[in-house]
């Protein structure tokens, strides 16, 4: 009995480790990410502008760059249309 929970458990074990891992997305509400190097290089996409970025890269080994993926709040205009046909 003990044999086959070790043999369940381990198989459990290999079925969710050995799904592919989701990709690394950037956060498309901001439009600047800083990317952090090191053992674990990570991007960090929650920056309005280059400048605040950059303040906070300050004696990192990162940079700061433009998020390629920002999709930027298409302006609702507040006019309505008057016209009728």
């Amino acid at each position: 009995m003990i044999r086959f929970a070790t043999f369940a458990i381990a198989a459990v074990a290999a079925l969710w480790l050995g799904r592919p891992a989701r990709a690394q997305t950037y956060d498309p509400a901001y439009p600047v990410c800083m990317q952090i190097f090191g053992p674990v290089g990570y991007f960090d996409c929650r920056y309005a502008t280059i400048e605040q970025c950059k303040f906070l890269a300050v004696g990192r080994a990162a940079q700061c760059m433009v998020n390629p993926y920002f999709a930027p709040k298409k302006p609702t205009s507040g006019r309505r249309s008057t016209r009728s046909n």
